[in-house]
């Protein structure tokens, strides 16, 4: 449920905190945002209540588990109504495979990021994706060799901090 919260600065350092250790105590993060303890936890119930704070999850060592393959792919579709947009993104949001899909600007309409066990498997889901005919007029794919680095946290108070 999302409730109307005007954030500061002391809220963008507990969500900065937050996006860094999700684990982290009450009293640690308290302690690293300058307030006492009981004020920490009423602002993070009011993140959390606001919609700012959607919740909270582990970080896996996929490649720890086995082998996989992420693959970028551009997708085209054959009409631009939003009945299509719609119904593509229903579609792909399906795909348990597909963990990021952006409608993007340019000369494609969608960019996804799949991950699945092999090259074999990506080609079911798009085959399959294609069979149920939900408007994909063309796809591009991008088999990522290498994964230098991946950061998950954004500079919450580099980007926010002068609009407060």
């Amino acid at each position: 449920m999302s409730t109307s919260y005007k954030l500061d600065r002391i809220d963008l350092k507990i969500l900065s905190e937050l996006q860094r250790n999700g684990r982290i105590t009450n009293v640690e993060l308290a302690e690293l945002v300058a307030l006492s303890p009981s004020p920490c936890l009423m602002r993070v119930k009011k993140l959390q209540k606001a919609g700012y704070i959607t919740g909270y999850a582990a970080k896996i060592d996929v490649a720890k588990l086995g082998e996989t393959l992420t693959v970028f792919t551009e997708f085209t579709l054959k009409n631009h109504r939003q009945i299509d947009f719609a119904r593509f993104q229903e579609a792909l949001e399906k795909v348990d495979s597909c963990v990021e899909c952006h409608l993007v600007s340019g000369g494609y309409d969608y960019l996804a990021k799949f991950v699945t066990g092999s090259i074999s498997d990506y080609q079911m889901v798009i085959e399959d994706l294609i069979d149920r005919n939900v408007g994909i007029d063309k796809y591009f794919s991008f088999v990522v060799m290498k994964t230098p680095f991946i950061k998950t946290q954004i500079p919450l108070t580099r980007l926010f901090a002068d609009k407060l």
